[in-house]
């Protein structure tokens, strides 16, 4: 039976996966094992893994052809971030299909990934098909927090599963991205790193209305002022610069690396792809003193969300120590590096082929995600990871706004667009 894709990527958004962080998650068991009987009906065994109850990993391979040539890895995370039907249009969870959009939470981000994969699976298995290269797949838990029940668990205890694996795709890649009429295609080839981080500021206790020069939350609002107005020098990585090289002469821009910001201006709506990605970033997210408004607390704690490009951990780090005050300290909540996969490589070559065989005006450039994914776990194995889950989009569809956003959806054409792209992708 012919599997719609559309039909798919609903099934999979009627599972409520949501996954609240800390552990604070229904689990994803059930779409896992819906995601398992799609592959074990179309001729793949899958494995199911369970670090914790109900925290359900998918895995299986297609053997290819030539065993000769290295695997590929496809993943795809089953989790989603909440969603307040308070704040949505429709059901977050019912998994419509209306108005030509499959509309619903991980419509984007990313169970359309998923249902495209199993989509190209169906189509293999019913002309008997199969890829000349062995495929991996890894539907995984837990991306949406730290990856311990998903991706970053899987590479820790079973490595083995991805043997001879050399190249990943994934999420946030792929795209078509409307400027003016050019159609530029970004497929992620790198993307920061997050060294999230907690600042404490010590100080002397008191009551509030006497003088106090160890106030350890003026300590630390001091400090977060400094590192809020701090101004990240730029830090060109070959993967950003070869986007603003490509997409400047798309666009008919001119492109001076000497002149970074002043480039990126004159990009237009093509900006929001690179803006966040020429420096790091320092943002203070979360505050937490006192328990009295008279009392003045002993300690101070704050939260930033620190992400980085390749190579400036330790300049950040420093810039950072250089910008607290006295009594206050730092730690690490999470410190994953940088990831940057190679352009110049047959897995880049043939990701874009595939676009422009599909659509002959795509303009694929390189880009650097500002987030994160699971391909800093699987780039620990010296997997080359790439950000491609392509898809076919309306000019006024903000994409970039769906993902993590209220009424996210997803076109179908531009889902069946993405079934033949990883189609011919995964084929060659």
């Amino acid at each position: 039976m012919t599997l719609d894709v559309a039909q798919l990527c609903a099934q999979l958004i009627h599972f409520d996966t949501t996954n609240r962080g800390g552990g604070a998650s229904a689990g994803e068991r059930e779409a896992a094992e819906h995601v398992a009987a799609i592959l074990q009906d179309n001729g793949v065994p899958p494995t199911l893994l369970e670090p914790a109850p109900r925290r359900t990993n998918v895995l299986a391979r297609i053997h290819g052809t030539d065993p000769t040539l290295p695997a590929v890895l496809v993943q795809s995370h089953l989790d989603v971030v909440p969603a307040d039907p308070a704040e949505w249009s429709f059901d977050p969870f019912a998994g419509e299909i209306r108005d030509g959009y499959v509309c619903g939470r991980g419509a984007v981000d990313m169970k359309d990934m998923a249902a495209m994969t199993l989509a190209v699976i169906n189509r293999w298995h019913l002309e008997g098909r199969r890829p000349r290269r062995d495929v991996v797949l890894a539907f995984v838990a837990d991306e949406e927090d730290q990856g311990e029940y998903g991706a970053h668990w899987l590479v820790e205890h079973h490595a083995a599963y991805f043997a001879g694996v050399e190249a990943a795709i994934s999420e946030s890649g792929g795209f078509s991205y409307d400027v003016e009429g050019t159609r530029l295609y970004p497929i992620g080839t790198a993307e920061r790193g997050t060294s999230h981080m907690k600042l404490t500021a010590v100080g002397r206790a008191g009551h509030g209305s006497r003088r106090n020069s160890e106030n350890a939350v003026t300590a630390l609002v001091t400090s977060l002022a400094r590192i809020a107005a701090y101004d990240h020098p730029v830090r060109l990585t070959p993967t950003v610069e070869a986007f603003l090289v490509g997409a400047g002469k798309a666009l008919g821009v001119e492109v001076d690396l000497d002149d970074v910001d002043a480039t990126i201006a004159r990009l237009g709506p093509a900006a929001k792809l690179v803006e966040n990605t020429v420096r790091c970033s320092t943002t203070p997210t979360m505050l937490q003193a006192g328990y009295k408004v008279n009392v003045i607390p002993g300690t101070a704690t704050a939260q930033l969300d620190v992400r980085t490009l390749p190579g400036t951990v330790d300049e950040l780090v420093a810039t950072i120590d250089s910008l607290l005050g006295d009594g206050v300290t730092r730690e690490f909540l999470e410190h994953q590096p940088a990831v940057e996969a190679p352009i110049d490589t047959p897995w880049f070559t043939a990701m874009a082929e595939a676009l422009r065989d599909e659509d002959p005006a795509a303009v694929v450039v390189p880009y650097c995600l500002g987030g994160g994914t699971d391909a800093k776990a699987f780039s620990r194995l010296g997997i080359h990871c790439y950000g491609f889950s392509p898809l076919s989009l309306p000019a006024d569809f903000d994409y970039r706004a769906m993902a993590h956003g209220v009424d996210e959806r997803v076109p179908v054409e531009g889902l069946e667009f993405g079934v033949r792209v990883l189609d011919r992708f995964l084929s060659s």
